[in-house]
């Protein structure tokens, strides 16, 4: 295969392929999950110069000098505070041999320096330091040795976004309309303050990463994919958490919304009514009964209003092309290879409540993430499979296409549309088309 540079990462990328022939408007063509070469390219535009990808919660860097080791594509990268809080990613790769500098997921550190050769980094990217400097002559310069660095790092409201686009819109320009839903998110912490946890449920399966995506915003699946979870739903009364999806989706009042740049968002809120209806609606809990009893013992009038804040935010938010809020949980989309992803769950704390809302939040993380994620990530494997047969070319994203009455514009210009509308996989694809085409000017 011809390798060509990348203009925007100037790395080696796999020869231009006719992309707009394999992304039709009601399908797109099975080689987009299963070539070696497109997930290459993918790994320079989509993870790289032509999107903000995100890094890392603020919270999970709570003081000066504090690191975290994540990936940005197949990147490894290191996203620091340096010593006056200001946030920093540079590539976990030492700058002499290559070797993986950090080795650990997260601390405090002033400076790395490398366990083979022992080259040493400020924890902004500067080289410091090398032994015995004197084998590399007068004229070395250690300014020209430090680590790369990812050229733009921002923060929405403690979520750290990186690109190595120079000219890259600013991340409040690249979310848009995303934005609002991930402030309602945000905003429901009394106090607006959101805690990662630094535990974390992660999970690997063998598919494409976009598998993962496709599925974020498809509530076509839940009836199916998901019937153990809504049977025990249902016994306890139908009108329990995600049951809705088992009955005439389209009918209810949920809807999708497009928010550009390929995010998108499935807002679940409709089906509940009032302050309390959240906590009311949801699945069985170990320890659920006792702790509602503590709650409402102890806060009376405002008992409603925190044993929803226990609950998930009853939307599905899906932001392009990593980061997906699913309940109270953030999840992180990690590629491995063409054929292997692995997804990070983080559960969420909230400043400003009782300790046991908390407490009752983390236990969520026994719901979803563990029961429902495991049929998902099941579908994703056998898809994977099935796209291995040539013959079979295509993969249908026509739900709801030219259907009257399932498409509305907002006053706002956001479209939206019905429960299980493909138009999720449509306008994100259609984002992914045009980051992916060689004459992008993102």
């Amino acid at each position: 295969m011809t390798l060509q540079r990348d203009f925007l990462s100037g790395i080696p990328a796999p020869a231009r392929t006719d992309y707009a022939a394999l992304v039709r408007e009601d399908r797109v063509h099975r080689t987009l999950y299963t070539d070696p070469a497109v997930f290459a390219e993918e790994m320079v535009k989509v993870f790289g110069g032509r999107s903000w990808v995100y890094l890392a919660h603020e919270s999970q860097l709570p003081e000066p000098n504090s690191f975290l080791s994540v990936r940005m594509g197949m990147r490894p990268v290191i996203v620091t505070r340096d010593r006056k809080g200001a946030l920093h990613a540079v590539f976990n790769r030492c700058s002499h041999r290559a070797a993986t500098l950090c080795r650990e997921e997260s601390g405090i550190a002033k400076s790395f320096q490398c366990p083979y050769h022992g080259w040493t980094f400020r924890n902004t990217g500067e080289l410091v330091g090398t032994p015995w400097p004197q084998g590399y002559g007068e004229d070395f310069d250690r300014s020209e040795h430090g680590l790369y660095k990812v050229a733009r790092v921002e923060s929405y409201r403690g979520f750290v976004f990186g690109t190595l686009n120079e000219s890259a819109p600013s991340v409040v320009d690249w979310l848009g309309p995303a934005a609002g839903w991930l402030d309602y998110w945000i905003d429901r912490a009394p106090e607006g303050e959101v805690i990662v946890r630094s535990a974390a449920n992660r999970m690997g399966y063998r598919g494409n990463w976009k598998l993962a995506y496709d599925n974020a915003g498809d509530g076509y699946h839940p009836a199916f994919s998901h019937r153990s979870l809504l049977e025990m739903a249902s016994r306890m009364g139908d009108s329990k958490d995600m049951s809705y999806f088992g009955v005439s989706p389209d009918e209810g009042p949920m809807r999708t919304y497009m928010l550009g740049n390929g995010h998108s968002v499935i807002d679940q809120r409709p089906n509940y009514d009032g302050p309390g209806s959240f906590w009311a609606n949801q699945r069985p809990q170990p320890g659920r009964e006792r702790f509602e009893e503590k709650i409402r013992a102890e806060h009376g009038d405002d008992a409603d209003r925190l044993l929803d804040l226990a609950i998930g935010s009853q939307i599905n938010l899906s932001i392009f092309p990593n980061l997906l809020i699913i309940g109270n949980q953030i999840q992180v989309i990690e590629p491995l290879g063409v054929e292997r992803t692995q997804l990070t769950w983080h559960a969420t704390a909230i400043g400003g409540v009782p300790p046991e809302v908390n407490t009752m939040r983390m236990r969520t993380q026994e719901d979803f993430p563990s029961f429902g994620e495991p049929d998902d990530q099941a579908n994703f494997e056998e898809v994977q499979r099935g796209l291995t047969a040539p013959e079979a070319e295509w993969i249908l994203m026509n739900r709801g296409l030219g259907i009257p009455g399932w498409q509305e514009v907002g006053p706002d210009g956001v479209v939206s549309s019905r429960a299980t509308d493909e138009l999720h996989m449509r306008r994100y694809y259609a984002a992914w088309l045009e980051m992916m085409s060689e004459d992008s000017t993102r």
